[in-house]
């Protein structure tokens, strides 16, 4: 079952709407007793329907889940569709100077807060979640990859694993070494990262960047999965193709947990 509905999120882009999507599992109706793990995403509307993605084509996360009878809630948020490439600001913890894309003010600080004392606290509240950092992931592609990692390192209290598909590592690779460097982690943190081998002309810079990244994370013990994915794309219908990789590191050794007592009141669960 996915639920959708439209939020405002105005730190930065003003009032417009935006959908909130909630994967929930097959048993999610009838086991009531049941708390579930949650994989925070970004792109929201490219993780479920096909009509909703920005290319006309979806990652299938809800189908591979119900196929895999996963006990995950999935809460997906819409990106920013403004005409001047607003996400790449949203999405961006470190300002941006490109010689393709431009200059922006990186403000994922802002997108952070807004998930995790704004977003949350909601999920939290509607719905039978496991709220603790044990049971609270993240996971993104592209822009959405590369904040995915800053996620789960800056805010580690919050999130204990993630998933950064794609991640664009090419932001800044200097200041997210230093945060791997320098941040506080917990040494059960979870990290799954990939890249394919025919995407954004995946060449030696780019796999020594990727390779210098994963050494740091290596360097802080954390558990650490990375793929160089044959013949990926920078596309959903590569990233779909490497579900059963990201969703089996974020699920592994996590399960959904029962509670004695009744269940709380839910609005929209």
């Amino acid at each position: 079952m996915i639920k959708k509905w439209s939020v405002t999120y105005p730190a930065h882009t003003g009032p417009e709407p935006r959908n909130v999507y909630v994967y929930l599992p097959l048993n999610y109706e009838y086991e009531e007793r049941k708390y579930y793990p949650v994989l925070y995403m970004f792109d929201g509307h490219n993780a479920f329907y096909d009509r909703d993605a920005t290319y006309g084509k979806s990652w299938g996360l809800g189908q591979y889940l119900d196929k895999e009878a996963a006990e995950l809630i999935v809460v997906a948020v819409e990106c920013n569709h403004s005409p001047k490439n607003d996400r790449l600001s949203e999405y961006s913890p470190y300002d941006i100077d490109n010689p393709h894309y431009g200059k922006f003010i990186g403000r994922g600080d802002e997108t952070m807060a807004w998930f995790i004392h704004t977003l949350k606290p909601q999920i939290d509240r509607d719905f039978r979640t496991l709220k603790d950092r044990d049971h609270t992931f993240i996971m993104g592609s592209s822009m959405g990859g590369l904040m995915s990692l800053y996620a789960v390192l800056k805010y580690n209290k919050v999130f204990s694993r993630a998933a950064a598909l794609s991640p664009s590592i090419w932001v800044s690779v200097e200041k997210l070494g230093e945060l791997i460097r320098s941040t506080p982690l917990s040494p059960d943190t979870v990290v799954y990262m990939d890249y394919g081998s025919r995407e954004m002309n995946f060449h030696a810079g780019n796999e020594k960047s990727f390779a210098a990244l994963g050494a740091e994370m290596l360097s802080r013990r954390i558990h650490l999965t990375m793929r160089i994915v044959p013949n990926g794309n920078h596309c959903e219908a590569s990233w779909e193709q490497q579900l059963p990789f990201c969703i089996g590191a974020l699920l592994y050794g996590i399960k959904a947990k029962e509670v004695e007592e009744s269940p709380k009141k839910t609005t929209k669960g």
